[in-house]
């Protein structure tokens, strides 16, 4: 979350000529409700089984596209090993001061920021990148370090990276 990979992914299907499918809009579309209407009515573990059955149904067609992953759909261990089997997973780092940045005042529709132990983005974010951060690594085979950078910038280095 905060990464940019939605902004990145619009970018880089203008200079691909890919379509780009964002995972956590896809599941909104095919379900009929929004994310945080789904961790309301069946909580993480129901929305990470319907993520899982989405990337499953997006990664059996053959058509080249630009994935956007939510946040926490790599801590799924069958997400995790179908993304790096399927996909040339690129992980957008980021330091907490820019993810941060990123998300100050964005934090509606995002369930995993409201959970947690801590009542401040900051903790929130510092709590989820430990978690996350050595998955996102293990599952990648590229990281790009976004901070600083601007989106265009960070799609040319994609670009570069996937020849």
């Amino acid at each position: 979350m905060g990464s940019g990979k939605s902004s990145v992914g619009k970018e880089l299907s203008a200079l691909l000529s890919y379509p780009v499918i964002d995972l956590d809009s896809y599941i909104e579309e095919k379900e009929g409700r929004s994310i945080p209407e789904i961790f309301a009515s069946g909580g993480e573990a129901a929305f990470r089984r319907m993520e899982l059955d989405a990337l499953t149904e997006l990664l059996s067609d053959p058509v080249q596209m630009i994935l956007s992953l939510g946040g926490g759909t790599l801590t799924t261990p069958e997400c995790a090993e179908l993304v790096h089997r399927k996909t040339l997973c690129i992980y957008l780092r980021a330091a907490t001061d820019t993810l941060v940045r990123n998300l100050e005042g964005d934090t509606a529709g995002r369930p995993m920021l409201s959970q947690g132990s801590t009542s401040t983005l900051r903790g929130r974010i510092e709590e989820l990148m430990s978690l996350r951060s050595g998955i996102y690594e293990s599952s990648a085979h590229h990281i790009i370090d976004i901070d600083g950078k601007t989106v265009a910038a960070v799609a040319s280095e994609i670009v570069s990276v996937i020849g």
